[in-house]
Formats: C-alpha cells, sequence, structure tokens
C-alpha cells in the first residue's frame, strides 16, 4: 500500500523487538549484531524482511526494536506489583539473565526521534542505557516498594505454567544496548532503573 502511494509517507516506522537477537547470554548487542535462534527471533526477522518491498523506494524505514517496556498501567511491571507488593517476588531461575527494560516515557520518545530525526533508519534499539539483570531488576524493585524479595522462582515452574514462552520471555537473556539512539543524539529520559522505578511509582 504504502508503495503504491503516489505521495508515501517520508517515514515508516516498524515496532519489532529485541527478541530479534534471540538468547545470547552476556554478550553486548547492538543494532549490526545478527539475529538469533528460536521462536521469537524468526518472527522479528521475518517482520522486519516485510519491508524490503520498500528498499528502493524514498520512504525512510526504521524498526523499533522494544525491550519490556515499564509502566504500572500494564504489561510486566502490573503483573508483578501485587506479588512484589505482597513480598512474594523473588529471582526467576539463575537471576543472571540480562533484562533489557525501557520506561513508556523513552518508547514514545524514542519513536518520536526516529520520525524527526533523518539520521535514523533500518533498526534501532528501544532499550534504556542501563541494561541490568533479573537479579538486579528484582532487588531494586523490591527497595523501591520497602518489600523483600526472597520468593526464587525454579524454571521448572515457568515451563509448567508457559511451557516454551518461559525460555524465550522469561529466562533468556539478552543483553542490548541502544547504541544507535546515543549515536543520533536521542537523550533518555530513564537511563537507570532505580530512578525509573521511583517515579512509575509515585516514590520519588
Amino acid at each position: 500500500l504504502i508503495k503504491a502511494m503516489p505521495k508515501p509517507p517520508a517515514t515508516v516506522v516498524f515496532a519489532s523487538a529485541v527478541g530479534y537477537y534471540g538468547n545470547r547470554g552476556v554478550e553486548p548487542l547492538t543494532e549490526d549484531s545478527n539475529a538469533g535462534e528460536g521462536f521469537l527471533a524468526d518472527v522479528c526477522r521475518d517482520w522486519e524482511g516485510s519491508a524490503e518491498i520498500l528498499k528502493d523506494s524514498p520512504v525512510r524505514v526504521s524498526f523499533a526494536r522494544i525491550g519490556a517496556v515499564l509502566t504500572p498501567k500494564g504489561g510486566a511491571l502490573a503483573k508483578m506489583l501485587p506479588i512484589f507488593g505482597a513480598g512474594g517476588g523473588g529471582v526467576v531461575g539463575s537471576g543472571k539473565q540480562y533484562f533489557p527494560w525501557v520506561a513508556m516515557e523513552d518508547v514514545i520518545g524514542s519513536l518520536y526521534h526516529a520520525i524527526a530525526e533523518e539520521s535514523v533508519s533500518g533498526p534501532f534499539n528501544v532499550v534504556a542505557p542501563q541494561c541490568v539483570t533479573n537479579a538486579e531488576f528484582t532487588h531494586a524493585f523490591a527497595r523501591v516498594l520497602q518489600r523483600p524479595a526472597i520468593a526464587p522462582v525454579k524454571p521448572v515452574m515457568l515451563r509448567a505454567l508457559y511451557g516454551e514462552m518461559a525460555d524465550a520471555l522469561m529466562l533468556a537473556s539478552v543483553r542490548v544496548l541502544p547504541q544507535k539512539l546515543k549515536q543520533t543524539g536521542y537523550q533518555f529520559a530513564y537511563g537507570e532503573l532505580a530512578p525509573a522505578l521511583k517515579h512509575m511509582l509515585g516514590k520519588a
């Protein structure tokens, strides 16, 4: 449809995800890193590949590879709030897996930046500069809520509940860095986890 338009938009921003990189352990991942393996990586690669038709058009195409968006109004944080608030939170698995988070304000800011800044093309990682492990996230979340977090979540429990998606979404380690946003001058509203959580939860 876009390619057939007599006057196509100057820019198209696709919503993709950091699942593109797959489970990569402690390896730092930038937009120059190759795609990983697994279901989520395949979905992201195929989704981004669907824009190949615009390759020779005047349209500037970019792909927002979004991490775990933090907001108390929905998503992972909203689901964890009552558990952690009751003191039932804990480290998932080993806790060593990296958790690429981003505040909702920076998702919105990054998308606006990609539209307004002509140097942003191709993939750009929408994640906070401070990529933390699951254990670091768990302890920071508990400290902000002033609650204990001593109930570890075993992988076998997650797999029983969520099947293979447990490995892809909760046990995989994806250490993603926002290289392109930094290079093109984006200023993060919340680059560090603790201040971001305090703001979101009204604890600032």
